[in-house]
């Protein structure tokens, strides 16, 4: 299982109640279902976020597919409104 440091910005920053947590996982998809089981708040901001890991996009790959090493960074980005 890989340790994983997520950092949360704008909106998810606050539904998460933190700036950073330390998660173990094996891929996107594990590491969004445990960091949003029961936080229903950040759940929502999560679904229509989009995701770096180590700074490189996400895009549209399936969360399943994204697999993560041990020491990765994974930050979560909310629409942000503005440009």
């Amino acid at each position: 299982m890989a340790t994983v440091t997520i950092r949360y910005w704008a909106a998810a920053k606050e539904a998460a109640g933190v700036a950073e947590e330390i998660c173990e996982a094996n891929s996107l998809a594990e590491l969004m279902t445990k960091i949003t089981r029961n936080r229903e708040t950040l759940a929502t901001v999560v679904k229509r976020s989009s995701f770096l890991v180590d700074g490189d996009p996400v895009g549209r790959r399936a969360h399943e597919e994204v697999l993560l090493g041990d020491g990765v960074t994974v930050e979560v980005l909310p629409p942000f409104a503005g440009g």
